[in-house]
């Protein structure tokens, strides 16, 4: 017999243990590693040493139980301590060295590797760390993400620390697991905020937010069809999931590798704590960075309050809404100031404050207002001009709509759709209960149906399909202004014995991404549009624009340039005696163009040829052209419907 024969003697396949035992389990059982007693380490009926097992194994005898070196073994537990086990790994038993060497890793590689294994382990770890402390420290704003910005001790590590350390082993790994996957949703929150903040200059509201993301499944689908559309929602369920998991994760690897080296944790979580304090209390900083922070506390306080006022904001908003200056008034008492004239309240998309402040446009914007008021008045019209504050900025132009004409303040989505599914009356629709005025909408900007252009009390919509365009879009624009105004003089406003006209008109060739843009031609060469395909592939790449904030802004002030041009041209064309334009911008751009600017105004400008009608308001203190001087007043934007109408009712001598 060799002397590689295993010490003991197993029964025979067929044969049973007397314990009821098969053959075949006894032979997979366990064995303890250590020789039996009274036998000697040399004696042929003696367990095997590592060094024989390896010549074994090499001979291609394979012995009773493959044996693994003690150094070996002990290196696997430290390595498997993370995976969930009957016992913690802060508390090892009596199995925990079987357990270890029946983990060796995928393919064996952890005996076959261990400096690699060892170093997988450290580096894990210190990822896991690092991630953690990452999510704890970023900003939820892309502007002030700074190297500065990680270079901070947040008391939320030291206080997660301290609450696994004194845990048992199941509770720490439980505990861990949901604070991990926590830390993974404010993560996306955060993520979500950056990408509101870069848009809308605001972060993303929990409670009244979520139905944007309906609106941004349809833009998906607009660019890249449905396919698309579906396979990124895909890629975005997918990678919520991963980043819940990663944290989850990263945050139990933590919490074992403390308990592991429970001594060194808790003398390192004293230390920071102590440092921590001291910190705070000096206002310790570096750079201007204050190094003892809380911000992640903080933010989630932030959220929570922001939540608490979304919940109670409808009965808020009720109350609002009921309250309505003019309900009880009789119509032949409305807006009498007006009667006979045509009156145009027109929306100039992303017209914002930035484009006449901005030293790097105020000059050409400069000019072309100007140039605006030299072709005004050249055709006998006058105008004044002051400023809104709108409630959105960087996008939400319907809110903006709707606030200007309902005298609300629609600040999110919920209130806009409260209000268009109530009867409250809007500026538009008081000039359609008088009977005087029909009323009409120029809405380029839609392309599918909109059913709250009923509450607007509009008796004919013309949308993008509506106004004869057989020209290329511009990007998100699907007509240009210079068209749009052509389509309403010969749809509506050029017709002959007509009843005077109320129209709101949307002006889209301003909107984001302002590459490419249209430019002004020969009114009479505009025909069925087809003239603007050249003028298309004339214009810029967006793709390579919005690689430079500084060619977007150029972009910008030219699209707003173009704009204004076709407006003003327009009343210079075809304005008469009874013509009354109001123009405004609905909101500020994107952050990308204001530069981070918190302002939300917007100039606003009355323009008319009748003196009487500039008269009425002439308390109000508006700079006299189209461009509002910087100390112009300026108003809430829901403060216009009443002020406007009050101006020229009955009572306004």
């Amino acid at each position: 017999m060799s002397h590689h024969t295993p010490p003991r003697q197993l029964p025979e396949p067929d044969a049973d243990a007397p314990d009821g035992t098969t053959a075949e389990e006894a032979s997979r059982a366990p064995v303890a590693n250590d020789p039996d007693p009274g036998v000697p380490a040399d004696e042929p009926g003696a367990r095997p040493s590592a060094k024989e097992t390896a010549d074994s194994a090499e001979d291609g005898k394979a012995p009773g139980k493959a044996l693994v070196p003690r150094a070996a073994v002990a290196d696997d537990e430290s390595a498997d301590a993370a995976a969930p086990d009957s016992t913690s790994a802060d508390e090892p038993g009596p199995s925990s060295a079987i357990s270890s060497s029946a983990r060796p890793g995928w393919f064996g590689w952890r005996r076959r590797f261990p400096r690699a294994a060892h170093a997988v382990r450290v580096g894990t770890s210190v990822l896991a760390g690092v991630l953690v402390v990452v999510v704890l420290l970023i900003p939820n704003r892309l502007d002030r993400i700074t190297a500065g910005s990680f270079l901070r001790l947040p008391v939320e590590a030291i206080f997660l620390a301290a609450v696994l350390l004194v845990l048992p082993a199941r509770a720490r790994r439980i505990t861990a697991l949901v604070l991990g996957a926590f830390l993974g949703l404010s993560t996306v929150l955060k993520c979500l905020d950056m990408g509101f903040y870069q848009t809308l200059a605001r972060p993303f509201d929990l409670v009244f937010d979520w139905v944007l993301l309906n609106d941004a499944a349809d833009f998906l689908k607009d660019s890249l069809g449905r396919s698309g559309e579906v396979l990124s929602v895909i890629g975005v369920i997918v990678l919520l999931i991963a980043v819940l998991v990663v944290s989850a994760l990263a945050l139990v690897r933590l919490a074992d590798v403390m308990a592991r080296h429970r001594p060194v944790a808790v003398r390192g979580t004293l230390v920071l704590g102590t440092a921590w304090i001291l910190c705070f209390t000096m206002g310790v900083q570096t750079g201007g960075v204050t190094i003892a922070t809380k911000g992640y506390s903080q933010y989630l306080t932030n959220r929570v309050q922001y939540v608490r006022e979304g919940l109670g904001d409808a009965d808020v908003f009720d109350r609002q809404l009921r309250v309505d200056a003019f309900a009880d008034t009789p119509s032949d008492q409305l807006l009498t100031g007006l009667r006979g004239k045509d009156v145009l309240f027109t929306f100039i998309e992303s017209y914002g404050r930035v484009a006449i402040d901005d030293p790097a446009m105020a000059p050409e914007i400069d000019a072309t207002l100007k140039e605006g008021d030299a072709r005004l008045r050249s055709a006998g019209f006058a105008a004044r001009s002051g400023w809104l504050t709108s409630p959105v900025t960087g996008a939400g132009s319907w809110l903006a709509h709707t606030t200007f004409l309902s005298g609300l303040w629609i600040k999110n989505q919920q209130r806009y759709r409260t209000t268009t599914t109530s009867d409250r009356a809007t500026l538009t629709s008081y000039f359609r209960k008088t009977g005087d005025w029909r009323t009409v909408g120029i809405v380029p900007g839609v392309r599918k149906a909109w059913p709250e252009g009923t509450y607007f009390g509009l008796d004919h919509i013309y949308d993008s399909t509506h106004l004869g365009y057989k020209g290329p879009y511009f990007s998100w624009t699907p007509v240009p202004d210079q068209f749009s105004l052509e389509s309403f003089q010969k749809l509506e406003h050029g017709k002959k014995n007509r009843d005077p006209i109320m129209a709101e008109i949307i002006l889209a060739s301003s909107h984001n991404p302002w590459s490419p843009i249209a430019h002004t031609i020969d009114w009479k060469d505009l025909g069925d549009g087809s003239v603007f395909e050249k003028i298309k592939k004339e214009g810029t790449n967006p793709t390579e624009v919005w690689k430079s904030a500084k060619r977007v802004r150029t972009e910008y002030r030219k699209a707003i340039q173009y704009s204004l041009d076709s407006l003003t041209q327009w009343v210079q064309r075809y304005g008469d005696d009874n013509t009354v334009l109001v123009f405004l911008g609905d909101h500020q751009p994107v952050p990308t163009v204001t530069g981070g600017s918190t302002s939300r105004d917007v100039p606003v400008t009355i323009v008319a040829r009748d003196p009487k009608v500039l008269d009425r308001v002439s308390d109000w203190g508006w700079t006299e052209g189209l461009k509002p001087a910087a100390n112009a007043p300026k108003w809430r934007m829901d403060q216009f419907r009443n002020r406007f109408m009050t101006a020229y009712g009955p009572a306004k001598k």
